[in-house]
């Protein structure tokens, strides 16, 4: 029997990866699905309870480069809409809600980049989503601390300070757009 959940989580996501597909999307999201269930008593995640960092790197795969994540958002925070790039990313709320907005991007007849907010998710416990390459969310922290894992194909700190792939948007006369550098 494992003496935690999160090494059975490396070593499952480890098995599955692979190039992107939607099997490999739905495996991991399984795999953090059951990550979400461990025991509070376990080490690790006591520690995350009772630390509450706001952001600290579980796990980076060497060979692969994918990350494990896990952030503590107190209740009214919100994070802009955003990308991730050429990276997909899975959210999972441990605890707390965190409401997950999901945008497209479209242009006005000027030209202009401008987002439509076309959902919103309230994720509780237990539960994860999916965003792939391209798409566009915000976070707003409805009831907190809310302890999210975030599992990205790759390093995003990478993707977006040093490379600049990543997106962010910025509010200008109630009109989400793209922020300008």
């Amino acid at each position: 029997m494992p003496q935690n959940a999160l090494d059975p989580f490396i070593a499952q996501v480890r098995a599955s990866w692979g190039p992107l597909t939607t099997e490999l999307v739905a495996q991991c999201r399984s795999h953090l699905e059951g990550l979400l269930r461990a025991a509070p008593s376990e080490p690790w995640l006591a520690a995350l309870l009772r630390d509450r960092p706001a952001s600290q790197e579980l796990y980076r795969d060497p060979d692969h480069g994918f990350v494990l994540m896990a952030h503590t958002e107190p209740q009214g925070l919100y994070r802009r809409p955003h990308d991730h790039g050429r990276s997909w990313v899975l959210y999972g709320v441990q605890g707390g809600e965190v409401e997950m907005g999901g945008y497209a991007r479209t242009q006005d007849p000027q030209g202009r980049v401008r987002l439509v907010k076309r959902d919103a998710t309230l994720v509780r416990p237990g539960a994860a989503l999916t965003y792939l390459p391209g798409d566009i969310h915000d976070t707003l922290c409805v009831t907190g601390p809310a302890l999210l894992f975030r599992f990205t194909e790759r390093d995003l700190a990478r993707e977006g300070r040093q490379e600049g792939k990543i997106t962010r948007f910025v509010e200008q006369d109630g009109v989400w757009t793209i922020d300008a550098p």
